[in-house]
């Protein structure tokens, strides 16, 4: 039998927070808990033991990184619970003190505007369970037009593909943007791994380092 994957949603509006409960619940999800603020985040996740937080990044009371914190907190102490972390508007910042918790795996940061794509929205979901990580374009987009040191080593391409790469995509997927073959985007992905010196190991997920050398350099960056 099929098991469900356990959810806590974090989100203070309620119109929003209804909304995307029953939307996660149609799509199969079994919602544990639904809170309002970063404390009761915590305390939900310590009660029910979810697969993955769904979380608004500003809630109460002071409305600045109270949903960011929780769930760096709670990846502190559960490494393994995959997070979505949802924002109106693009901060930097706030994505990559994410991405760096647990290195990367098993996160996602997206805009609330991609919620009204719900097959979108849910295949993110599950790639971020999957332990994936997912960056919204519309922060990879803002990454492209800052100068970073890490970057300028790429060529143009390589940097295309490493955008891509940010944003979740397989190999396979990126062939199919670029009108390339899956082997062509394998020796690009090799060669940006290479040039951002990211030696192979067993443990450590390559592609994801490349994405968080992504995200510090764009947040660094000079305009």
């Amino acid at each position: 039998m099929h098991v469900k994957k356990r959810l806590v949603l974090a989100e203070d509006g309620v119109l929003l927070r209804e909304g995307l409960a029953g939307l996660l619940s149609r799509f199969g999800f079994d919602v544990v808990a639904v809170v309002g603020d970063g404390e009761e985040l915590k305390a939900a996740v310590a009660e029910h033991l979810p697969d993955l937080v769904v979380t608004d990044i500003r809630m109460p009371p002071d409305f600045t990184d109270e949903g960011l914190r929780a769930a760096v907190e709670l990846r502190r102490t559960r490494p393994d619970l995959a997070v979505v972390a949802l924002s109106q508007y693009v901060q930097l910042s706030y994505a990559a003190e994410l991405l760096d918790s647990h290195d990367g795996r098993g996160v996602g940061y997206l805009l609330k505007d991609r919620v009204v794509d719900v097959e979108e929205f849910i295949d993110t979901l599950h790639k971020v369970l999957d332990g994936g990580t997912v960056v919204d374009p519309a922060v990879v987009r803002q990454l492209l037009t800052r100068r970073a040191n890490p970057l300028e080593r790429l060529s143009p391409r390589e940097r295309e593909v490493l955008s891509l790469v940010a944003q979740g995509h397989s190999n396979t997927a990126i062939a199919a943007h670029l009108v390339v073959s899956e082997a062509a985007v394998g020796k690009h992905v090799g060669n940006i791994l290479a040039k951002l010196d990211l030696a192979p190991t067993e443990d450590t997920n390559r592609r994801v380092l490349a994405v968080l050398t992504y995200l510090r350099a764009g947040e660094s960056g000079q305009p």
